[in-house]
């Protein structure tokens, strides 16, 4: 008897259903619905010595039913080789990636490469230590074709078939060495990158959603699917090139929630971390259900639990400075820590949790990483982005239901009139220009011309909010208003608000921000911009409240108001659901750029608008200026070097980074004297040694990070010492390349691989053969080699108790490191 598993997708979780089988039949001949494949599959596997197989395509649902096997060919050392096509984008390329994870280099994969040929053999080729099977017929690496669909194949016995064995077998070895190309782990990023679902999708998928007859023995798996397959393989790389963060950039709708939990299974402890309570009590509930052993504890409000396997904590409360001590967490508490919407992450709380404890893994979860409020969340996973599924990628692939985009415009506001400081209107202003009548009986307007049964408005205060649930409520339309403190008859608590659109019992919801991010409304089938959205973020956010796939729910409308805003002529860049290095540049994407099946219309005028704010750029000079000062303001005091390349604007930044003349991050000391923001005693270092040798370090050339422990020798944490030995070196090297994000690079090399063992004679033999040698070659102006030391120039010697000196000697040294994860990153991408 055997006892076969059949895997259907369920939302986050996996039904398996277990049927148990009759006695597999003698014959050769396998024609699907209740003499399927399978069965004879899974006794071939245990028997073989040998696999070869040739497919059309592989789906995820297919290799799912073979896992374990295929675990038990890695257990067996047994040569496996795979076949598949790309053809049409059948293939899956979660499918390759959950293959690559179980069998890793023990398969040898790879794709028919011959274009304009068509390619639909399936067969599958055992050898055994006495004979073999080889199966031929229709049956794909698919749920349905291996189990409930009418699939015919025939087994042919080797023995009993030998000639027409080995002609099938000397094909393929002819097709797999000759005909196709090694899906190594570059050609499987850059499938999936590129992979698009097909149009016939839909009905390979009505295929794959047949049950099979069930019994009612039901049992509920969770497992991973989809894009949280690839990027647990892509965190799984990231960790064994020796990163001890990551950040996973998700558009709604992948389950970024349980993908943590799958993640984190190799771990004991575990932090949760969010900012709504709402987050962390659906967390706790996905985390429970992948690892039902594990005791659940909560951190906020009056519960202050800190004794639980897994703990989910608000930041608002763990973030204070009184939990976050001994007597409450060691700093070593827990194995792995989980930061949801990480796009929060730079500001108060958020840094104080991350700064205090020390894990072996932090996992920042954003769909919107660019930075809200302008802080750089990158920076803090030390610019490792494990894995990205942006907006159009995740409409792309069938994950989000595409949308309908009308930019409408609205004359009715003068944004010119309202007070602009710091990048933000002033909101007493707006919110008097964006409150009357005409300009709601326009939303009103087009509002009416969709058939809405549920929708969103997004406003730019709570005043706001209640006018517009008032107003809609005035002309019939059943509308409230959810706000934090509410002061309208119209207004209700979040979770009544989604129950009564649930219901029916209203139509219209208006928020501030409440629902930006956090709880998601599958049924929402229209979102409406009521206030100018100046931010990729809040903009992507707003837009992903509705995109989420639900019955009957074929694409999403979207009404934007926009008047003559700042950065308006950047919304049509937004909806491509891609970061963008723009430049400010208020072009309008040709059709293909937005995701598949969406349509963009922008009313003529907002596209008149757009060319007018286009042609009114600022000098770059200007716009460097305009954005230290908003730094400045953000900050409250002037920004260092690190925090400038932290909070600048990623489309400005890559402005200067490629106009190196006008770059202040290279002489930053020369931009504050230009903008007269130089200290007294940062003046006196003008036009010295002093000056010249912090430039130095901001100018050097890095292709490796190798000169900044040399450099932080010489610092000796504030202790400036004029001449380091090979002990200081040692010492230097070796705590720099502790670090996990510095120590990548010497993890992905081959002589250096071996590092977290070496002895000081190694460490040593690395920073002269490279930094040493090279600074005392190409800067010789400041370091020279004296017997046993390396040495920096006798005019420094006046300048080691300077304390602006010593200040911006760190702070240059951190910059460069800062921009180095910055550059590999991009460089990575290329």
């Amino acid at each position: 008897m055997i006892e076969n598993l059949e895997i259907k997708s369920s939302g986050e979780c996996t039904v398996v259903d277990s049927i148990v089988e009759k006695e597999i039949e003698n014959s050769n001949c396998i024609t699907g619905d209740t003499n399927y494949l399978l069965p004879r599959l899974k006794e071939s596997f245990k028997k073989a010595v040998s696999i070869d197989i040739i497919v059309a395509f592989l789906m995820e649902s297919g290799v799912k039913l073979l896992k374990e096997e295929l675990k038990e060919v890695v257990n067996k050392s047994i040569p496996i080789r795979i076949l598949t096509g790309n053809y049409l984008n059948i293939t899956q390329p979660q499918a390759l990636y959950m293959l690559k994870d179980i069998m890793g280099d023990k398969v040898d994969l790879r794709f028919y490469n011959i274009p304009n040929k068509s390619f639909h053999p399936k067969a599958y080729i055992f050898e055994y230590e006495n004979g073999g099977d080889l199966y031929v017929g229709s049956s794909n690496i698919s749920r349905s074709a291996l189990t409930s669909g009418i699939e015919w194949n025939y087994r042919l016995n080797k023995d009993k078939n030998i000639d027409d064995f080995n002609s099938f077998k000397s094909t393929f070895e002819d097709l797999f060495l000759n005909n196709s190309t090694i899906i190594d782990e570059e050609e499987m990023r850059k499938y999936s990158e590129s992979w698009v679902r097909p149009k016939v999708y839909k009905h390979i998928d009505n295929n794959e959603n047949i049950s099979l007859k069930k019994d009612n023995n039901l049992i509920e798996l969770y497992e991973p699917r989809g894009a949280q397959i690839e990027a647990l393989y892509e965190l799984k790389k990231r960790r064994e090139e020796g990163y001890d963060k990551g950040l996973v950039v998700a558009a709604t709708g992948i389950g970024k929630t349980y993908l943590a939990a799958f993640d984190s299974k190799d771990y004991n402890r575990i932090l949760f971390v969010a900012h709504r309570e709402e987050i962390i009590n659906q967390a706790a509930v996905s985390f429970k259900n992948v690892r039902p052993d594990k005791s659940i504890g909560f951190f906020y409000s009056n519960d202050k639990d800190n004794t639980s396997d897994f703990i989910f904590a608000t930041v608002q409360t763990l973030g204070k400075p009184e939990y976050l001590n001994d007597n409450y967490f060691a700093k070593d508490a827990f194995d792995y820590i989980v930061i949801d919407e990480f796009h929060h992450a730079a500001a108060g709380n958020y840094k104080n949790i991350i700064d205090y404890f020390q894990p072996k893994f932090m996992l920042g979860l954003t769909a919107t990483p660019e930075r809200l409020d302008n802080k750089d969340v990158f920076a803090l996973c030390d610019n490792n982005v494990a894995y990205e599924i942006r907006l159009k990628s995740a409409i792309n692939k069938g994950w989000l239901v595409p949308f309908r985009y009308y930019g409408i415009y609205d004359e009715l506001v003068n944004y010119e009139t309202i007070d602009y400081k710091n990048g933000k209107y002033d909101n007493n202003q707006l919110e008097e220009a964006l409150m009357i009548n005409k300009r709601a009986d326009l939303i009103i307007g087009h509002y009416n011309k969709y058939k809405s049964e549920r929708a969103l408005g997004f406003c730019s205060s709570r005043k706001h909010a209640e006018f517009m649930a008032e107003y809609f409520c005035s002309k019939g339309i059943k509308a409230c208003a959810v706000v934090s403190v509410g002061s309208s008859d119209c207004s209700v608590d979040r979770n009544e608000a989604v129950n009564k659109l649930g219901k029916g019992e209203v139509k219209v919801i208006f928020s501030v921000d409440m629902f930006n991010e956090g709880l998601d409304i599958p049924s929402i089938d229209l979102v409406m911009f009521l206030r100018p959205t100046q931010s990729p973020t809040v903009f992507l956010q707003q837009l992903g409240r509705g995109l989420r796939k639900y019955k009957g729910k074929n694409y999403l409308n979207v009404l934007d108001f926009i008047g003559n805003y700042r950065k308006a002529n950047l919304v049509p860049l937004f909806l491509t659901g891609e970061p963008k290095n723009s430049g400010g540049s208020g072009a309008i994407p040709v059709e293909e750029e937005y995701p598949e099946d969406c349509f963009v219309d922008f009313d003529f005028r907002l596209v008149d608008i757009f060319k007018k704010m286009e042609q009114q750029g600022k000098r770059l000079q200007d716009i460097i200026k305009e954005e230290y000062y908003r730094i400045k303001e953000d900050l409250g005091h002037r920004p260092t070097r690190v925090e400038f390349i932290t909070y600048i604007e990623n489309d400005i930044y890559i402005r200067i980074k490629n106009a190196s003349d006008k770059n202040p991050l290279k002489n930053y000391l020369g931009f504050l004297k230009d903008i007269k923001e130089l200290q007294q005693d940062e003046a006196e270092l003008m036009g010295t040694k002093a000056e010249g040798f912090i430039n130095m370090i901001e100018r050097t050339s890095m292709s490796k990070t190798y000169k900044m422990p040399v450099l932080l020798a010489f610092y000796n944490e504030g202790n400036l010492k004029l001449s380091i030995d090979e002990e200081d070196i040692y010492n230097s090297f070796k705590n720099f390349y502790a670090k996990g994000s510095n120590a990548v690079d010497l993890l992905n090399q081959k002589s250096t691989k071996g590092f977290k063992n070496w002895n000081k004679k190694q460490w040593y033999k690395l920073a002269k053969d490279n930094p040493l040698k090279f600074l005392a070659k190409t800067e010789n102006k400041f370091f020279y080699f004296d017997k046993e030391a390396y040495c920096l120039n006798e005019n420094l010697e006046e300048f080691k108790a300077n304390e602006a000196f010593v200040k911006h000697f760190k702070d240059a040294v951190d910059f460069r490191t800062r921009e180095y994860y910055k550059n590999r990153v991009e460089n990575k991408k290329k």
